[in-house]
């Protein structure tokens, strides 16, 4: 029984820190283009006085509190497109993600995936991928914490993710 439960506790462990650092290998690339926020960062603007009559802000602190990690690469280069999705794929089979949604318009594909939480629209992690179509950006976004897909669309507004308009789709997709 002992080794059982350690034996859990590693494989836990290891699908954490490989969640963290599985598209790490993005940052700093030329072609592309990141946006990372650590849970320090959520902690300081979860911290921004907010007028009590302003219901859409006050819902926008109270989702970046229960967030941890958000990373955001863009590329236009083949070469590191064709990395990504293989990335993802592979992190897709390895992580327990579920998809939620997927989307293929004009040669555009969307894939949103999530890894629930406690409840149907609890989400401990969401992996939205859009293979750009010609000319466009292809997004490899990840979002880690605790939090509930409905409120994900109050965080693209507020930050103007790429990829916001899917986001918030799926969130009303799930309702």
């Amino acid at each position: 029984m002992k080794n059982f439960i350690i034996t859990l506790v590693f494989a836990f462990v290891t699908t954490t820190f490989y969640a963290q650092g599985a598209f790490d290998k993005y940052d700093g690339q030329d072609d592309v283009t990141s946006v990372i926020v650590n849970k320090k960062m959520f902690d300081l603007m979860s911290k921004v006085k907010v007028d009590a009559s302003d219901k859409e802000m006050q819902q926008y602190i109270s989702l970046i509190k229960k967030l941890d990690y958000l990373k955001v690469f863009t590329t236009k280069n083949p070469k590191v497109e064709a990395d990504m999705k293989a990335s993802a794929d592979k992190y897709v089979k390895t992580a327990g993600l579920e998809e939620l949604m997927r989307v293929n318009d004009g040669g555009r594909n969307v894939k949103i995936l999530v890894k629930s939480g406690a409840s149907d629209t609890q989400v401990k992690e969401l992996l939205m991928f859009i293979d750009g179509a010609k000319n466009e950006e292809t997004v490899l976004l990840s979002l880690t914490g605790n939090f509930d897909i409905n409120e994900i669309s109050v965080l693209t507004d507020k930050m103007q993710l790429p990829g916001g308009t899917d986001l918030r789709k799926a969130s009303k997709s799930k309702r």
